[in-house]
């Protein structure tokens, strides 16, 4: 029994994950031998393990199925807006104290959810998307995007800037101020939010749209505010293999092989950018618990270093013991602990972005 324990149950989780998300393949690698590894078994078991820690979100997984489903919720919500090239959808939710047909605009939150690039639906954050609607008094969208394998990292940047292009055509529609937008991503969402700005700041042709409408796009957002976010896919990627999940993991076929690692890396875009384009670069506010292992803090601390050294304005904020996903889960629902603090910090970093915008604007 206990060597079943020890060893075979190992061997049969690894086997298990190798066999349903891929497995070693890299150049040289016999893959069957390489998956039998004892380091890598054993580390990806426990990767795997770790996984079994969002059984304790059950209550919030029938929670927010519910509230979804309730018509009786869709006057809070509009569900299922169409968009962009692909065809894929968003939901909108209105801040309960500003009525939909008041003539104030109010400032427009895209929420890019994450999900390491494979995984995610716009559904799961309803809860999130009402709640921060009404705590931040402003518009919250949050679409989907081509998650792997309907698409590749390319094609969900190129989606989050279609979302960005209906967002400027639809601001009067749905009483939202479509030059101030601010950016919220989790995980790779805020990989994604930071990626998709830096491609437009830098007019980058891959998102095959017009200069002046990536131009148009880029001076109406206000800042981006990354939750525990990805910003160095290389030094993810070792992570990943410290971990023995970078097989598994849909991070590389995502990216389309590690030769695009750094390509698709915020941190070695910002590096190459004009000075002129990084001008354009808009102010980034990151959070992250002390405790993730998902996602170490120390790709804020870089990401925020390096912005700092660049001159683009940058707020780091550590918020000690907390791990990744409580990062987000706790944003769902007012009784959940990290509720309140999170979105106070949310709340004074958006209102500093949009003063700055204010100020210099006069």
């Amino acid at each position: 029994m206990m060597g079943f324990l020890f060893v075979g149950l190992p061997y049969a989780i690894s086997l298990a994950g190798q066999w349903m998300y891929g497995w070693p393949d890299k150049p040289g690698y016999k893959k069957y031998i390489e998956a039998l590894n004892p380091r890598r078994t054993y580390r990806l078991t426990l990767a795997t393990s770790d996984f079994l820690k969002y059984l304790k979100y059950w209550r919030l997984y029938i929670q927010f199925k519910s509230w979804y489903k309730n018509e009786e919720k869709h006057k809070h919500f509009e569900k299922g807006i169409t968009f962009g090239r692909r065809g894929n959808k968003l939901d909108l939710y209105h801040p309960l104290n500003v009525g939909k047909s008041d003539n104030e605009l109010v400032p427009l939150v895209v929420f890019i959810y994450g999900g390491a690039w494979g995984s995610g639906e716009r559904s799961i954050y309803c809860l999130l998307g009402q709640q921060m609607a009404e705590e931040l008094t402003a518009v919250v969208i949050c679409p989907d995007y081509s998650i792997y394998p309907k698409g590749n990292v390319l094609a969900m940047v190129q989606d989050i800037a279609d979302c960005l292009v209906w967002a400027q055509e639809n601001g009067r529609k749905f009483n939202f101020d479509k030059d101030n937008i601010v950016l919220i991503g989790h995980s790779a969402g805020a990989h994604l939010c930071a990626l998709t700005a830096l491609f437009l700041a830098d007019g980058q042709e891959e998102l095959f749209m017009e200069p002046s409408k990536q131009q148009e796009i880029i001076q109406s957002i206000r800042g981006i505010i990354g939750l525990s976010g990805v910003y160095n896919i290389v030094d993810h990627y070792k992570h990943e293999q410290k971990r023995g999940i970078e097989y598994v993991s849909d991070m590389h076929k995502a990216m389309n092989g590690v030769e695009n690692f750094a390509h698709y890396s915020p941190t070695h875009l910002l590096r190459k950018l004009r000075q002129d384009k990084l001008n354009m670069v808009p102010p980034c506010s990151l959070l992250h618990g002390t405790n993730d292992i998902t996602v170490p803090v120390e790709s804020s601390i870089k990401f925020s270093e390096l912005l700092t050294s660049l001159s683009v304005k940058v707020s780091l904020h550590l918020l000690p013991g907390v791990n990744h996903i409580d990062v987000v889960t706790d944003l769902m629902a007012s009784n959940r602990h990290l509720y309140h603090p999170i979105y106070s910090w949310i709340r004074q970093e958006l209102r500093k972005l949009l003063r700055a915008n204010q100020i210099s604007s006069k």
